[in-house]
């Protein structure tokens, strides 16, 4: 009942006032207050920084990774009690689930993606060395580094688990601390979300600070190290935005703002077709899913003309069939929005867009309730809208954020495409169709106001995770209206808290940077590197093998041996007539292979497997009586965490007997950290 402690500068420090009160969605009864009062915020970003920063940056990403991996099974086992919290939100248990295992989940997608995709380093490198003289001794690449300041995190009540955590995920793996400043509405299920982290000590200090309450001064203290990450309304991120501080330190600010997301049911998909009951199980799940308040939910339903009667008639009765009411109690599928004041927002919007149309079914004024006082309650009957005139701007403009949805006749292709952009920017849009040609043509039309679109069809309705879900692998953000920003996103997200530099410098300067030998930097040929483990292995270790002499008979064996007879390795006259070699060649293949042949050891020893070539490019063609030799050097060293091997990525560079390259690639092996 008292007020909520917020966790800064290391500790839970209690506000000095006792601030808001926070209210049960379902009861109405008071759970806790919220306020920031006698907080200094300004000091608990300088923790962040100063604490936090400095230790993170002291791991590895794959040792931030296998700590967000500890974290999400910790959280897992904990996941009950995140759901009985959760119900005071008005989430039903499968709203919850959605939250919390969608929070959890993002935990664990960015751990296994940092593994297979980042180095176990501290640096990032990115794309390939660029050169920059003629003679390859002044060369350059980009490479990416954490900022030294704190993410500051503004979420909005919808997802008090889920949006915390997508928004920690990238930033912890990336090395940045994490201050979060979560919607009061919901705040008592992000303080008890990060007191579990706190808890589970498997963080480090700093890492992650928690404000409840108001913003206060936060945004003043600002640096341009500093980053802010906002989900809400668009009026709150252009104000945010213009923040004096944030202006005049170009901090980086991504937004997650409003969305009138749209959906999109194809002329093909008539009633009695697999597409058409996907799109109204679809758009009835959008509309009740968290009670409608998600950034993601569908708001226009856009219906070929013909079709709209039709579509009216099967969402509206499954509609009758949803129960409202304590989502604690069985049979319930929609409980109560997030607060009183959310469910007066949504009629306030409703007015604005019954301007333009008429209720298809609901009531927002009255709706049947189980197990719960209406009066005191949070809830609303889901409202289905229908526009009377498409071309109208109040279904374009207008967001009701609950389960609200209006219907809206469209007449051709090119309809479509005009009334999906007049939403000026969306987070997610689905196109429901079977028509490939109707789906390039709509996703190509829509794709610029679009941050993520699905094509749903019978084919990927199994698997799809349906239109409002974000996935930690793709891009989580839209143009315009929707914020201009991107979360999620993959390695794309983790990038977005480090800077880029180009950096410029000679080939042994830049491999020191870097940790990963370049063209031109020296070369080590101290004994065979096949037989040193991991532990004594180092960038630059280089064997040079061969020359071995390809015949005639070796180009014609492999061919009849592999049954490659392409008539360039088999056919003199057609080959000489080829302008690219004139006369027989010997095979790409047969040229990797003798040099594997070259500079392979065959005893056993550190080397465990060979698990890939990459980057492989034949160069120049390589006849009968060229002689080949191989220089393999250890490019990168990349040692597993958990494991008692690690991976070499070793540079190859076949030439011939006039110092050509005729082939080079990356070899891909395993290796023992200690001799076996």
């Amino acid at each position: 009942m008292g007020p909520l402690p917020s966790y800064v500068s290391g500790e839970w420090r209690a506000p000095s006032g006792q601030g808001t009160p926070l209210l049960d969605a379902v009861t109405g009864e008071q759970v806790a207050t919220v306020s920031s009062s006698g907080l200094d915020l300004g000091s608990a970003l300088q923790y962040g920084r100063s604490v936090g920063g400095p230790a993170l940056r002291e791991l590895t990403f794959h040792q931030r990774a296998g700590l967000l991996k500890a974290l999400a099974s910790h959280l897992r086992e904990h996941r009950g009690e995140l759901y009985e919290l959760s119900g005071r939100t008005g989430a039903t248990l499968a709203d919850s689930k959605f939250d919390v295992d969608g929070g959890i989940g993002v935990l664990f997608a960015y751990s296994s993606k940092a593994r297979r995709e980042l180095p176990n380093d501290t640096v990032y490198v990115e794309g390939d060395v660029e050169t920059l003289g003629k003679q390859g001794t002044f060369v350059g690449q980009h490479i990416a580094t954490p900022l030294r300041g704190v993410a500051v995190q503004i979420n909005a009540f919808n997802f008090p688990v889920w949006g915390p955590l997508e928004k920690f995920a990238p930033a912890f793996v990336a090395g940045v601390p994490s201050l979060v400043k979560p919607a009061s509405q919901t705040a008592d299920l992000t303080h008890r979300l990060v007191e579990l982290v706190v808890g589970s000590g498997l963080l480090p200090p700093g890492s992650l600070q928690l404000v409840c309450g108001g913003a206060g001064d936060l945004l003043d203290h600002l640096t341009e190290q500093d980053l802010v990450s906002f989900t809400g309304s668009a009026a709150t991120a252009q104000r945010l935005r213009a923040h004096p501080a944030i202006v005049r330190n170009s901090v980086r600010f991504n937004a997650e703002a409003d969305s009138l997301n749209c959906s999109v049911l194809g002329p093909d998909a008539t009633p009695g077709t697999a597409e058409f009951d996907l799109y109204v199980k679809q758009l009835v799940t959008e509309m009740t899913v968290k009670a409608g308040q998600k950034c993601t939910a569908i708001r226009r339903a856009l219906v070929p003309s013909a079709l709209i009667d039709e579509v009216a008639e099967a969402v509206s009765g499954k509609l009758a069939s949803v129960t409202v009411g304590n989502p604690g109690s069985d049979g319930v599928r929609m409980g109560a929005l997030a607060s009183l004041e959310q469910r007066e927002e949504v009629r306030r919007s409703l007015k604005a867009l019954l301007d333009a149309g008429s209720i298809v079914f609901g009531d927002p004024e009255h709706v049947d309730v189980v197990d719960a006082d209406p009066r005191r309650g949070a809830f609303i009957s889901p409202v289905l809208l229908r526009a009377d005139d498409p071309g109208r701007a109040e279904p374009h403009e207008v967001e009701a954020f609950g389960p609200v949805s209006t219907l809206v006749p469209y007449g051709s292709t090119e309809e479509a495409v005009r009334l999906a952009a007049r939403g000026s920017g969306s987070l997610a849009g689905s196109i429901v169709t079977a028509d490939a040609d109707f789906a390039r043509d709509v996703v190509l039309g829509v794709a610029p106001w679009h941050g993520r679109l699905l094509v749903l069809d019978a084919d990927d309705a199994g698997e799809s995770t349906g239109h409002g879900s974000p996935l930690p692998a793709l891009v989580h953000g839209g143009p315009g209206r929707a914020g201009g920003g991107e979360e999620l996103g993959g390695i794309k997200g983790v990038l977005h808290h480090m800077q880029r530099t180009a950096v410029q410098a000679s080939p042994r300067v830049l491999g020191a940077v870097t940790g990963r030998w370049v063209p031109g930097a020296p070369r080590s040929e101290g004994g065979h590197p096949f037989r040193k483990p991991l532990s004594r292995l180092r960038v630059g270790d280089t064997v040079v093998a061969g020359p071995r002499v390809v015949t005639g008979e070796d180009i014609a064996h492999f061919a009849e041996f592999t049954g490659d007879t392409f008539y360039a390795h088999t056919d003199e006259e057609q080959a000489r007539a080829n302008p690219l070699f004139g006369g027989i060649v010997a095979h790409g293949y047969l040229v990797v292979s003798f040099a594997a042949g070259l500079f392979v050891d065959p005893a056993p020893g550190p080397v465990l497997a060979n698990y890939g070539l990459e980057n492989l490019r034949f160069l120049t063609p390589v006849k009968p009586g060229d002689e080949l030799t191989v220089t393999l050097t250890a490019k990168q060293i990349v040692p597993r965490e958990n494991a008692d091997y690690g991976e070499v990525r070793w540079d190859t560079d076949v030439t011939n007997q006039r110092g050509e390259s005729v082939a080079k690639y990356d070899v891909l092996t395993l290796v023992a950290k200690e001799a076996r």
